[in-house]
């Protein structure tokens, strides 16, 4: 599952559950490396194992992260993320 936030037209707030499936996981793992080498055959590295064989004493969770920025933007009434950037 996942939903995003908006107001006023902008994206706040982008909510996913994870992925805790390793075989799953694997599968779009390999998929994408599989792309990732047609494209450029010497940007390949090895699957994260450890992070796979970790997935299936995960229990169910989701998360969501909230655009700080953006709610400056809007209470500000700032047209474009980079008139309210603190450095450049």
């Amino acid at each position: 599952m996942r939903f995003e936030l908006y107001a006023a037209g902008i994206e706040l707030a982008n909510a996913f559950e994870e992925l805790t499936d390793p075989e799953e996981q694997r599968m779009r793992f390999e998929a994408d490396r599989a792309r990732r080498v047609a494209l450029a055959p010497d940007q390949d590295w090895p699957l994260d194992e450890a992070f796979l064989a970790d997935l299936s004493a995960l229990p169910s969770c989701s998360g969501i992260a909230l655009g700080f920025d953006r709610l400056v933007m809007l209470a500000v009434g700032a047209p474009r993320l980079c008139d309210i950037m603190w450095f450049s």
